[in-house]
């Protein structure tokens, strides 16, 4: 039995027979198999879009050519005493905890919010008539701030091939399809994650793992460089190891932990707005065409570099989605990108953020505690512009005159739009740099400038990174850890995952 790699191009509203038709074709035989080792779509020339794809095909009338099989995650088990916390149910935290359960440590994890089911209701009064949640909302709760929000797999992070293959056979075996272990650009979408995530804390407990909802981190006890105790609402707890990954969102843990000795300092960061487009009109810029049989909708990818120096980009595209309220804590103002895996939605946004160091925003060398507190009140500022979850909102071409919309279109914001002077809701070279990559994005994007600019996007990632080691360690503590999007260095679901799975990897060979 011998085995090829080949690639092939088909229309992108292909059958099975058309595709093994056209590996018979390449083979000349029809007695093989195949594996679909990576898929693209190839949309350079509109109207003349079609798929690339990679395959490995198998029959015992080829001989083998050169293939390289991905090495897998071997994961060092062994009969171990030590106890681990795990601080936080999203990727990082449940993949960093389930590498350690499989290596034999008696882990528990410890969420701020409640499972699925009850988060999902939270959400659905907040959509409804902004009733908020502290602990169920799209920043906190069962899976993290990604469990509701468009599910994208893809990371421009290297040297994670081993740590990337498992999370998404990990992902698939819980009901993910099939198609992300191989899409060049993978998404889940919010319907499939509050399955998944459901399905690995169910392997996680029948592994004997413990799993703790409701129950907030609010303090911790150290000595000599030791954790020795987290206080939490429910009580007090106590391990050998502790890893946090609570998320970019936490900003009273930030705040807990740098009160009690853990360092962080700044980094860049970036802040803006959240734009939406009909999809069709997305779908025709792209494509060409409105609609691409078997292809669920156009995405795009935009950045530009200003006169300033800085990055303007999109950020978190979300195809057919809907922009959604995504606050962690009440009284406080920002938004964000969700959609379903069909992607079938009448609307598409993305962030639009131009990239900043917290010392452009302050005025001056800033501490992290500061740049929280800088944070907290530009999100109240969005809050307070109606007192509510109502979002300001101005339509990209009026946004780029520097005059406010007249009128506003019709929106998938839940919560509702109204028309503002946006540009003057951010720091002004904020809007000054964002103004000048707007231009930029509609030559590059017909029809971009009909977009509207809405709300407050500022949780592209934290302002803030701890001071840590390479294994994920805090900088002067002997057992504490801390991982994915809150640790400053790691952003979207497959880079905080695998964060997780290196420290824990890293925690299993001592």
């Amino acid at each position: 039995m011998g085995h090829i790699s080949l690639q092939i191009k088909l229309p992108t509203n292909y059958s099975e027979d058309c595709m093994r038709e056209s590996i018979a074709k390449k083979i000349g035989s029809h007695d093989f198999s195949f594996r679909i080792e990576k898929k693209s779509l190839d949309a350079r020339k509109k109207n003349a879009a079609f798929w690339l794809i990679s395959l490995l095909v198998i029959s015992d009338k080829l001989k083998s050519g050169k293939y390289k099989s991905p090495q897998p995650l071997e994961i060092p088990f062994k009969k171990r005493n030590k106890k681990v916390i795990v601080v936080g149910s999203g990727p990082a935290g449940f993949f960093s905890a389930y590498i350690l359960q499989l290596a034999g440590f008696k882990v528990k994890i410890i969420e701020r919010g409640s499972d699925v089911g009850r988060r999902s209701n939270a959400i659905r009064l907040l959509d409804k008539n902004g009733e908020f949640s502290a602990g169920n909302n799209y920043a906190f709760g069962e899976g993290g701030a990604g469990t509701f929000s468009d599910g994208k797999l893809t990371s421009r992070s290297k040297h994670i091939s081993a740590e990337r293959q498992f999370i998404l056979n990990e992902y698939v075996k819980a009901g993910a399809p099939e198609e992300i272990l191989y899409m060049a650009y993978p998404h889940v979408g919010t319907d499939n994650l509050k399955v998944v995530v459901v399905n690995l804390r169910k392997r996680f407990l029948e592994n004997g793992g413990e799993f703790y909802f409701d129950t907030k981190l609010e303090d911790i006890v150290s000595q000599g460089g030791r954790l020795s105790k987290l206080i939490c609402n429910t009580g007090e707890m106590e391990a050998d190891h502790i890893i946090l990954a609570t998320g970019h969102s936490a900003y009273d843990t930030y705040r807990m932990l740098i009160n009690r000795g853990v360092r962080f300092k700044t980094k860049n960061f970036a802040i803006g707005h959240r734009i939406e487009h009909e999809q069709k009109l997305i779908n025709l810029g792209q494509w060409g065409v409105e609609k691409l049989e078997g292809v669920k909708a156009a995405e795009y990818r935009l950045s530009s570099k200003t006169k300033s120096g800085l990055p303007v980009y999109t950020f978190c595209m979300c195809p057919g989605g809907k922009v959604v309220p995504s606050a962690a804590y009440e009284h406080k103002s920002i938004v964000n990108g969700m959609s379903y895996y069909k992607r079938n939605g009448l609307y598409s946004n993305a962030g639009c953020v131009v990239g900043v160091h917290p010392d452009m925003l302050t005025g001056h060398k800033c501490s992290p505690l500061e740049i929280l507190d800088w944070m907290d009140k530009l999100e109240e500022s969005f809050f307070k512009f109606e007192d509510s979850y109502v979002v300001p909102a101005n339509r990209a071409k009026d946004y780029m005159r520097q005059k406010a919309s007249l009128s506003l279109p019709a929106s998938s914001y839940p919560l509702g739009l109204r028309q503002a002077a946006l540009y003057n809701m951010v720091p002004g070279f904020v809007s000054e740099t964002l103004i000048e990559g707007l231009k930029d994005f509609s030559r590059k994007l017909k029809g971009f400038e009909q977009g509207t600019l809405m709300g407050l996007e500022s949780k592209t990632s934290s302002p803030i990174q701890l001071v840590r080691n390479k294994d994920g360690k805090a900088e002067g503590f002997e057992n504490l850890f801390f991982v994915g999007e809150g640790s400053g260095y790691t952003g979207g679901i497959i880079s905080s995952a695998a964060d997780g799975v290196k420290c824990a990897m890293a925690l299993s060979s001592k």
